[in-house]
């Protein structure tokens, strides 16, 4: 039963996918100078279906209907219910049928919130965005179908990947999708402008506040991502460069060049086909990035499954889009001799732009060079934390000395009058910087680096602040982003520079001392919880010199749906530092492998990210308290 109305709701999708698409065509005919109200019903009749399948889908799982082969696949009856309904998008049927709902809601308002641009510009945004749909429609019914039957119907499910079990991971997709799905309508806006001629200052403004709804979106998201490897994978870190934690990033890159680049579009008229190659590539990255996920050509917990016609039917789609949007682009382009001041903002703003691409590259480089050399010398190559240490970092050094001069910068054309302020805040952070490292008794040359650049920026905007507030004139968006950039960069570094881990072997009973640091292992305890048992061990950390005790309980955890070990870490997470401890067992014997990390300023770093999501979302509230 729910099968058939999940699939028939499917197929009514598609078809009206496809007459929006006609009718689109046919009112693009037509004299009128507005759209035909009919065109608004179906987008919303669209949208409306497909969201309706989506809690057809959420229904089964909740329920535990496993006559669905994806409730089979990944659920369980005893699965909390949390996960249970996150299990609904944790998959990769479900998460399909998720990027769905994000492109047609998106179609919808974006027709409902342009009204006031031309109406040729919203038909062909219309059109490309529905075939789109159509494509993503085609590859759900035909090879990824959530409301597939299995036969006999299993008395229970196979259940969901444990690590996936987890509340950050539960929000995290809906998030990150939003980001990555969302930048479909301004590369469908894109196409649409090249179409129709629709350039120049009005184009920028139809695009900049979806630009921001997916640049906030996918900063939040990957951060949830961030957090939960943080303490789910028990490695202790908040970036491991991992191929699919790559493949968020990228179109991060791409949309924070794209959201500086427009304002240029929307200021003086220019870079219009640089804005345009930028809403192509951060779309065809969000693309490139659900292939390898989904592929199976990379190994990771966070790929969905091992499917090769998958891999080759978004390899095809990918494909398409980027000839298909080549070919209109060469036929479009037109070389723009623009004259730029080399001191004006254009200038910061095109310099920024260049730096974005070249984390883009490098980032990019080192997630497919793997695969490449796989396939041609079939040996396995490892690009990690390294490689982008060293490549990346000493850019960002510089990046970070321009953001700070970059936004105080004149349109047209400016005078630098600040030399000495510029020389005193340098000097200020390079002392700062010596107060740190006397007072942590720690030396890094790259790291120092990153500290003072860091610490030039957040004086800079500190100052920046200070001048706002004297002329009454606020730029709170640009200010909240860069401040909290230049603090995230700040504690990372302080982070990367000045945390310590250890790796031991304890038996119960056992103390281990470690610098200042004693860590007991106290006690083991057997607990069984709704659906798993958990090896709960109790470690005892002293400091004598700083009147350090505390208790962290670590846990094995042994799910039997799927049969599989988990290693939880433990957390004392506080405004300066965390504690961190995992442990695991050596081959069933007595000694238990114990991980202590001490890891300063943690906690910062997350709400750094959380404040440059804000001044996107301040942005977009500004934006549209000027709309009215």
């Amino acid at each position: 039963m729910i099968s058939n109305f999940g699939n028939t709701i499917l197929f009514i999708s598609a078809f009206l996918s496809s007459f929006i698409i006609y009718i689109s065509f046919k009112n693009l005919k037509e004299d009128k100078t507005v759209l035909k109200k009919n065109i608004y019903q179906l987008c919303l009749l669209q949208s409306t279906l497909i969201i309706l399948s989506f809690f057809i889908l959420i229904s089964a799982f909740i329920t535990s209907d496993f006559s669905l082969i994806t409730v089979y696949q990944n659920s369980h009856t005893l699965k909390p219910l949390l996960y249970k309904i996150s299990g609904a998008w944790g998959n990769h049927e479900g998460s399909l049928l998720l990027w769905l709902i994000i492109l047609t809601v998106f179609s919808f308002l974006f027709l409902v919130y342009n009204n006031n641009h031309p109406k040729n510009y919203r038909l062909y945004t219309l059109i490309t965005q529905n075939f789109l749909i159509l494509g993503f429609l085609f590859f759900l019914i035909f090879n990824s179908n959530p409301f597939s039957l299995v036969s006999p119907i299993p008395k229970e499910g196979l259940g969901l990947n444990p690590i996936l079990q987890d509340p950050a991971l539960a929000i995290h997709p809906p998030l990150l999708y939003i980001g990555f799905v969302g930048s479909s309508i301004y590369f469908s806006a894109a196409i649409s402008s090249m179409l129709s001629n629709y350039q120049g200052k009005l184009f920028a403004q139809s695009i900049k506040n979806w630009v921001l709804i997916s640049w906030s979106f996918q900063t939040i998201g990957i951060l949830a991502g961030s957090i939960w490897a943080y303490y789910e994978l028990g490695w202790g870190g908040f970036w491991f460069w991992d191929p699919v934690e790559n493949a968020s990033l990228l179109p991060w890159f791409a949309m924070t060049a794209l959201f500086h680049s427009l304002k240029v579009l929307e200021k003086r008229n220019l870079f219009y086909f640089w804005v345009i190659i930028l809403c192509i590539i951060t779309f065809i990255l969000s693309v490139t990035g659900t292939f390898l996920v989904r592929s199976g050509i990379l190994n990771s917990v966070h790929t969905f499954a091992n499917d090769p016609s998958r891999g080759l039917y978004i390899l095809l789609f990918l494909s398409l889009l980027i000839f298909g949007s080549i070919f209109i682009l060469f036929k479009k382009f037109q070389l723009n001799d623009y004259r730029i001041n080399p001191n004006s903002k254009e200038t910061f703003i095109l310099v920024n732009n260049w730096f974005m691409i070249f984390y883009l590259i490098t980032v990019l480089l080192g997630t497919i060079y793997p695969i490449f050399t796989e396939v041609l010398t079939n040996h396995k190559v490892s690009v990690g934390p390294p490689f982008y240490n060293i490549v990346i970092i000493p850019i960002v050094v510089i990046f970070l000395f321009l953001m700070s001069i970059g936004p105080n910068v004149k349109w047209i054309k400016n005078k630098f009058e600040n030399y000495n302020l510029l020389i005193k805040i340098l000097l200020a952070s390079v002392l700062i910087n010596f107060s740190i490292v006397f007072l942590f008794k720690s030396y890094s040359l790259i790291s120092n680096f990153i500290i003072i650049s860091s610490i030039f920026l957040i004086i800079s905007t500190t100052l920046d602040f200070y001048k706002c507030i004297k002329k009454k004139k606020f730029n709170f968006p640009r200010l909240t982003s860069h401040l909290a950039f230049g603090f995230m960069v700040f504690f990372i570094g302080i982070n990367h520079n000045f945390s310590f881990e250890k790796d031991f072997n304890l038996r119960l009973g056992d103390k281990e001392k470690i610098e200042n640091y004693t860590v007991e292992f106290k006690n083991l305890n057997l607990e069984e919880f709704k659906n798993y048992k958990a090896i709960i061990g109790k470690f005892i950390i002293e400091n004598y010199d700083k009147k350090l005790n505390l208790t962290l309980s670590p846990e094995i955890r042994i799910y039997e749906n799927p049969n599989t070990l988990t290693y939880e870490a433990s957390i004392r997470s506080g405004l300066l530092k965390d504690y961190y401890i995992t442990m695991s067992n050596i081959d069933r014997s007595e000694y238990y492998n114990v991980k202590f990390q001490k890891k300063p300023f943690m906690m910062w770093i997350w709400i750094s990210v959380i404040f440059i999501s804000i001044g996107g979302f301040i942005r977009l509230f500004e934006n549209e308290k000027k709309n009215y």
